[in-house]
């Protein structure tokens, strides 16, 4: 028996053991689970995710770096496999994969055969789960270019592209996402940077550019300031641009799950423009209706452009956009690990700019707002504010009341952070005029 089938007779899906991991040049044994194995040549790959952390570093590792020594097998769970195998024929998933609907539009199709769920959303408050947005019934709700991932299959816990050519840059995705399966199986996918077709080849990509007219997101541009410019995109007018663009999301979020229903929602492209064209750098989507006074539904910079503030540009331009609104706005939950981070530092510095430039007024002693005013001034959610300030132990109980205390190195650290942002929007290059989605029939 040849080495790759004792490795393979020993270990299976869904075992964990130690894996070699690779950390810059130095190497540490993690606990992972194997997700995968497929057969290469002689010999086996494994398919692991690293217990603890998170998905964008699961990769295919060789069997020279597992530790059979300590290997742990499943345990054996026949009610929940009953109760997965009764439901693979009702989950939406399921059905659209077994519809052989892997092109978005036939996905679309199939997914309008699956009958409409309402939603049933829980209040935000401190004690929800984050993940708890779901209907009733535990289905996910179908009308969304980003929903929420209520179950993993298999298939999506797997990346599935190698590699993504986009204009000048190659991107190694870091999570599963529902492109063609025959796209799968080449080593890189060509992206037209323009209107994001996708391609198996980098001759099929120039053909197309010769027949490509677009030089930018095909909406309408609402602010323009430098090189910067945001784009408006209509789901319903535009929906192969907005399905396209949520197929290349998907390779960088993973707390989302993509549908292709994309006519509820807005999308806000950024993009920095040259002499070429205006080139993707991030986007949000947003509903066109939203009860619960969600302004971003999904945000995604990409990758090359990330750490360098087109992340809180955006956020900034939600926000913006919910103060021309007269709303106060907050990002539909779950936030991926970055999200969250850019959120509660852009939350900070919108909160303490309000805060430190107080002024007290009628001769008293310190300067006084509520929790109401800041919302006002900065359109950021109750909760939010709440929460922020709570994470940076500013609130306290004094003598009946709730105060805000700021010690100077709180002070000396947002003036530090607010120095450090080049990137502002300016209100006065946005040019927009909210619509009232209610009386414009299905949109």
């Amino acid at each position: 028996m040849s080495l790759g089938s004792k490795m393979r007779a020993g270990v299976i899906e869904g075992c964990r053991m130690p894996v070699l991991r690779d950390l810059e040049g130095q190497h540490e044994w993690h606990l992972a689970e194997i997700l995968s194995i497929r057969e290469m040549g002689n010999s086996h790959e494994y398919y692991v995710h690293y217990i603890d952390f998170n998905k964008r570093l699961d990769e295919w590792v060789t069997a020279e770096r597992l530790d059979t020594s300590k290997i742990q097998f499943p345990k054996k769970d026949t009610k929940s496999n009953k109760r997965n195998n009764d439901s693979r024929h009702t989950s939406p998933d399921r059905e659209v994969m077994a519809n052989g609907a892997s092109h978005p539009a036939k996905v679309a199709a199939a997914i309008k055969k699956i009958p409409k769920i309402g939603r049933k959303r829980k209040a935000a408050d401190a004690g929800m789960d984050e993940d708890s947005q779901e209907s009733s019934d535990n289905a996910p709700r179908q009308t969304g270019s980003m929903t929420v991932h209520v179950k993993e299959d298999k298939i999506s816990r797997i990346k599935n592209i190698h590699t993504i050519e986009v204009g000048k840059f190659r991107l190694k995705p870091w999570y599963f996402s529902p492109y063609p399966v025959e796209l799968t199986s080449y080593p890189v996918v060509f992206l037209c940077e323009w209107c994001l077709k996708y391609v198996k080849s980098l001759s099929c990509l120039r053909r197309h550019l010769t027949k490509c007219q677009l030089k930018y997101p095909p909406g309408n541009e609402i602010y323009r300031k430098g090189n910067i410019s945001f784009f408006e995109i209509d789901g319903r007018k535009n929906k192969s641009y907005a399905q396209n663009l949520c197929l290349l999301a998907k390779c960088f979020l993973d707390h989302k799950t993509l549908y292709y229903d994309t006519d509820p929602f807005l999308f806000y492209v950024m993009t920095e423009y040259d002499a070429k064209g205006c080139h993707l750098v991030g986007y949000f989507s947003k509903e066109k209706e939203s009860t619960e006074d969600y302004n971003v539904a999904c945000i995604l910079t990409l990758p090359p452009f990330q750490r360098k503030g087109f992340g809180k540009l955006l956020i900034e331009f939600s926000y913006a956009l919910s103060k021309i609104e007269g709303k106060t706005g907050t990002p539909e939950k779950p936030l991926s690990d970055l999200g969250l981070l850019s959120y509660r530092s852009y939350w900070t510095n919108a909160i303490l700019d309000i805060i430190v430039n107080l002024k007290p007024d009628n001769g008293q002693e310190r300067p006084q707002i509520t929790i109401n005013e800041i919302c006002e001034k900065t359109s950021v959610k109750k909760e939010d504010v709440i929460s922020s300030l709570q994470h940076l132990n500013l609130i306290n109980y004094y003598k009946g009341q709730y105060i805000v205390t700021l010690s100077d190195e709180v002070i000396d650290g947002h003036k530090r952070a607010m120095a450090k942002r080049k990137m502002r929007i300016d209100p006065k290059c946005l040019q927009w005029t909210p619509k009232d989605w209610s009386k414009r029939g299905k949109w």
